[in-house]
């Protein structure tokens, strides 16, 4: 199977959405601009494994951090969901590429880093450029590093950065 392009989302801080790589309109809940990034909390329409989600977009990381609400029964074994991405900001609209490499972080236990089949394939196919995929992999090094300094507690080592995330459903860091 041919890889797929990387996948664009665009977060319009103006209209209340957020659009999906395939172009749908998505309401938001809830915008937040902070110095170190956005925070966007909204209903999954559609889904069937999970009916909400919360994201940070941090720029200075290059990172979209993720809290998916999973359905009972549906649920998958991590806390939150690290994608690897590119994030142009702008006054009122915010783009998102992704560079195919994801975490699934679980909190006190572990991060699995995922997807690097992609981005090689990615790669190989001129999808993305060499300097795009090391910065990709070195970003997510140094993730995985300082999850593991932090105890895999992605709210605190985000804190320690200066990048106090709040969440609906965690606790701030202590």
């Amino acid at each position: 199977m041919a890889p797929h392009p990387p996948k664009r989302e665009r977060f319009d801080l103006s209209a209340r959405v957020n659009v999906d790589p395939k172009g749908v309109a998505r309401a938001v809940d809830e915008y937040r601009v902070e110095p170190f990034g956005l925070y966007l909390a909204r209903p999954a329409p559609g889904r069937t494994q999970f009916d909400y989600l919360e994201s940070w977009l941090l720029p200075a990381l290059g990172l979209r951090v993720t809290d998916f609400w999973f359905r009972p029964g549906q649920e998958l074994d991590q806390d939150f969901y690290v994608d690897v991405v590119t994030i142009d900001v702008g006054d009122a609209v915010w783009e998102v590429t992704d560079l195919y490499l994801d975490l699934a972080v679980r909190t006190g236990r572990s991060v699995t880093v995922l997807d690097t089949d992609e981005l090689l394939e990615a790669t190989v196919c001129g999808l993305l450029s060499q300097e795009q995929a090391r910065d990709a992999l070195e970003r997510t090094y140094d993730t995985v590093e300082a999850l593991a300094e932090h105890a895999y507690d992605l709210p605190r080592w985000l804190a320690s950065r200066g990048m106090a995330t709040t969440w609906r459903r965690h606790p701030a860091p202590r």
